[in-house]
């Protein structure tokens, strides 16, 4: 099971689009099913990243906003605005969760996010737990509701994808900790809800969440070589 394991922790800051989404993916590709479990917390350059379905034409004037500081996700999902947000990305073998589906396993990895948020002192729930709340979709994570989603007072903030594959599940979230801008596509952010943290009050907040719930040991790590010569093949074929 997820509880009581040791976990490596990697911290990772003010990374490019590319960059992040490229430890993303070779952390994924090289992890083993005997491979301890990871928790890796970033944060990000302004940028924004795609659902691995999207295509980037698309979204062309708004990646040229940016400079061109965009990548597509490991995961689904609609484009995310990032530069003010606090990231997590969990990799762990299949066999910790082997009983339980994707929806489950949603609920369970989200939970130490919904405990973070519990104690900032903000009441949280899943999308699919709110009366008020209608599922929908959008080509704007911030926009759509699905399920697992966090809402608080009625607002979505931030959002979780999922990756599977045989012996590995992985999954990534974003926690909006300012507001950049008063859009919908941008979402709800703590400021909003007078709560401000920087990006080290937020890590250790999101490492003693991890630890209370999943009873876990982190161990300070960095990429191995392995890993790195994937990152460094990824980032160069991008």
């Amino acid at each position: 099971m997820i509880f009581n394991k040791n976990y490596r922790f990697i911290i990772s800051q003010n990374l490019s689009a590319k960059a992040n989404t490229c430890i993303d993916f070779a952390l994924f590709k090289a992890f083993q099913q005997n491979s301890l479990p990871i928790l890796r917390l970033y944060s990000w350059q302004n940028s924004i990243t795609l659902g691995a379905g999207q295509k980037e034409i698309d979204y062309e004037t708004l990646i040229n906003e940016y400079k061109n500081n965009s990548a597509k996700r490991i995961t689904g999902g609609g484009v995310l605005f990032h530069g003010h947000d606090i990231s997590y990305s969990l990799i762990i073998p299949a066999s910790y969760i082997e009983d339980k589906g994707v929806k489950e396993t949603y609920e369970l990895i989200c939970s130490f996010v919904l405990y973070f948020y519990d104690k900032l002192g903000l009441k949280a729930n899943f999308a699919k737990d709110v009366k008020e709340i209608v599922l929908s979709k959008s080509a704007f994570c911030q926009v759509g509701f699905e399920a697992y989603d966090i809402i608080i007072n009625g607002q979505k903030i931030g959002g979780n994808a999922q990756k599977r594959s045989k012996n590995v599940i992985f999954q990534h979230g974003s926690i909006p900790l300012k507001t950049i801008k008063k859009d919908e596509k941008y979402g709800a952010s703590l400021e909003d809800f007078n709560i401000n943290l920087d990006f080290d009050l937020a890590i250790d907040a999101l490492k003693e969440a991890f630890e209370k719930t999943f009873t876990a040991k982190l161990i300070e790590s960095n990429l191995d070589e392995n890993e790195q010569n994937i990152y460094n093949e990824l980032y160069e074929g991008k």
